[in-house]
């Protein structure tokens, strides 16, 4: 069974390593940071307790961080800069 990730079952501890666990894209984005272009800022009023994670994910998808392939910054061979 998957324990809940509902801001009233964790703390704020468990709150940033779902959060960070979350982001882990694998060895392919080492140079990448996983907290950059706002990410961070995304989770963070959930992290506050303040915002579920899926109302966080809504509000991110309704967001544009990057307008174009020139804002885009260079990643290698990471596919989620790309």
């Amino acid at each position: 069974m998957t324990r809940s990730k509902l801001i009233k079952d964790t703390t704020r501890e468990e709150r940033i390593r779902i959060v960070q666990g979350g982001l882990s894209w694998g060895d392919d984005c080492d140079g990448v940071s996983t907290f950059s272009n706002g990410i961070d800022a995304m989770y963070q009023p959930y992290i506050d307790g303040e915002l579920e994670l899926a109302e966080c994910n809504m509000l991110g998808a309704a967001t544009t961080y990057i307008k174009s392939d020139r804002d885009r910054p260079s990643t290698g061979s990471c596919i989620m800069g790309r």
